[in-house]
């Protein structure tokens, strides 16, 4: 690449500055000090590996007692589907973050199974995880922003699966303590997260049952009068090895329970398990033995709505999907535009152009699923049907898109000399990823 990843992470911030100059959404806001002032910031057996040490967390400012949750967008109205000024500019920010420089970087990264920590530096200047902290801890999100992540994971989506879906593992607890954790969990974790360099963090609810159903958790959580005792095995936790801090859900015995545990907690070990996708991300198999986890550790029960946490990590994995399968889409049409056989371009051939058409209409019906779902989810209103629906489709029109993609390339899309193997590999984790991420 001709421009180094510090200097275009330095190009993304000056041209969101630009863009913030002319806008009046910051001063209706109150945002354009402390956005300005960001901006310019400018093993392979057995669980031998101990789970990084946390840091000092702690030293928030409580509010009172009182939990800090965000405002629903239910007076807004209707489904909508136009922009507002921020979402558009952070799309237009992310969309050439994404292919300029995840894109580039996803080949190595993929077949080194790690994300260069320049990479990892530059997404943490973007800032995604303000959006996940309220104003009062430091953040900027003052209402709920679950359609304006929805449309970052996609743009991110585009440039790679695995990549974005590492680097928004963070992010995905910021939002879990903001929407459910007490006020004391919140001004002793969250104010981290909206600081200079924030926490890497996890969150761990996939088992490594065949068939795992996410309602009938083995990883246990007993309590013992002071706190709860958590024995159990999580799988494909994305970042684990990194992990300052996890979130991880747990059978009570009365009903599902999140735990915040942090990173160098005894009984904590971990396994490398790299998977056919997922790579960059470097998943592990985290092992629970006997870890002893204080009882103000637990995600208040009261508060606490399991399903909504596994519908909204569903929306997470389905807005990747439609950035990865666009990006798909927009490889296909090029190739075999490109591709000449018999005199013309494959593209001609009705058969060929019939299967981009579906790959094109699958697409927008997967887009249109998880933009649905998540404003409803937005708006405070009921969404389980939808983001069931979402997830449904996009497991299965997801991994077809991957086929379909592989397929047109022919003999090319079995080879890692084009991205849509890799594509193919990544959408795959559809079927069987619960949560990991959560918007």
């Amino acid at each position: 690449m001709a421009q180094s990843f510090a200097g275009q992470a330095q190009g993304f911030g000056l041209a969101i500055l630009t863009q913030i100059a002319s806008s009046d959404w910051p001063d209706k806001f109150g945002l354009r000090k402390p956005m300005e002032k960001f901006l310019y910031k400018g093993s392979k057996t057995g669980f031998q590996v101990m789970t990084a040490a946390a840091r000092q967390f702690g030293g928030g400012k409580s509010s009172g007692g009182k939990a800090v949750r965000l405002a629903s967008t239910a007076e807004r109205g209707v489904f909508d589907l136009s922009l507002s000024d921020e979402q558009q500019m952070v799309r237009d920010s992310l969309s050439a973050f994404a292919r300029e420089v995840i894109r580039p970087a996803a080949h190595d990264a993929d077949g080194n199974g790690a994300i260069p920590a320049e990479l990892r530096s530059q997404a943490k200047d973007l800032g995604l995880v303000f959006y996940a902290v309220p104003e009062a801890l430091g953040g900027m999100a003052g209402e709920q922003t679950i359609t304006t992540q929805m449309l970052a994971l996609e743009d991110l989506g585009y440039g790679d699966f695995t990549i974005a879906a590492s680097l928004f593992s963070a992010v995905s607890v910021a939002n879990a303590l903001t929407r459910w954790g007490s006020a004391d969990q919140q001004a002793r974790y969250l104010p981290a997260f909206a600081a200079e360099n924030p926490p890497e963090a996890a969150l761990a609810v996939t088992e490594t049952a065949p068939l795992f159903d996410p309602m009938k958790l083995t990883t246990t959580a007993r309590s013992n009068g002071s706190g709860y005792v958590l024995n159990g095995e999580k799988a494909l936790v994305l970042n684990g090895a990194d992990a300052e801090l996890f979130l991880i859900a747990a059978d009570t015995g009365n009903g599902v329970g999140l735990f915040i545990v942090e990173g160098g907690t005894a009984g904590l070990s971990l396994r490398a398990l790299q998977g056919m996708g997922l790579k960059a991300a470097a998943t592990h198999n985290l092992k629970l033995e006997n870890v002893q986890v204080a009882a103000a550790n637990r995600i208040p029960a009261e508060s606490f709505d399991y399903q909504a946490f596994l519908d909204l990590g569903s929306l997470a994995w389905c807005a990747l999907a439609v950035g990865t399968a666009q990006a798909a889409l927009d490889y296909v049409i090029d190739y075999c535009n490109d591709r000449i056989a018999f005199g013309e371009p494959i593209s001609h051939r009705q058969a060929v152009a019939f299967m981009v058409a579906d790959i094109g209409i699958e697409t927008e019906a997967m887009r249109l699923m998880t933009w649905r779902a998540c404003a409803l989810a937005e708006q405070g209103k009921p969404f389980h049907r939808e983001a069931y629906l979402a997830r449904a489709l996009c497991a299965e029109k997801g991994m077809k898109i991957g086929t379909d993609s592989v397929q047109l390339l022919g003999g090319h899309g079995f080879t890692k000399e084009h991205p849509v193997e890799r594509w193919y590999r990544d959408l795959r984790v559809m079927g069987v990823m619960h949560s990991g991420l959560h918007i």
